[in-house]
């Protein structure tokens, strides 16, 4: 992995956690209730796949546990149709794939180090 990516992941990474401490202790309910929440995990949301579109194409097909692709669509849906966004699928993407992403980030991080 080049020193940039590195760099961009840990970004990715810090975007991720704080999406996961934005939400905290709440269930679907309180988050589709909590506008000021919705939109700041919708930021985070974005900002991260604007960094993934930072990551080569090497990159990509190197490491298929980083979706990039995926995260870069996520991130065209919420800036292009942010009130088309259904609030279920923002939801399962912070219960299911942030903390898949966060631990696939940890275990290269620490691949690297080794």
């Amino acid at each position: 992995m080049k020193e940039f990516e590195g760099v961009i992941l840990k970004k990715i990474k810090n975007y991720a956690e704080q999406a996961l401490e934005f939400k905290a202790e709440m269930d679907f309910s309180d988050f589709s209730a909590d506008a000021k929440t919705v939109a700041a995990c919708g930021l985070n949301l974005s900002q991260i796949g604007e960094l993934a579109g930072r990551l080569s194409e090497a990159f990509m097909n190197d490491n298929p546990q980083i979706p990039c692709r995926k995260m870069r669509g996520m991130r065209n849906r919420i800036v292009h149709d942010y009130e088309g966004i259904q609030l279920n699928i923002v939801w399962d993407v912070l219960e299911k794939f942030l903390p898949e992403l966060i631990e696939n980030i940890e275990k290269m991080e620490s691949d690297a180090h080794v």
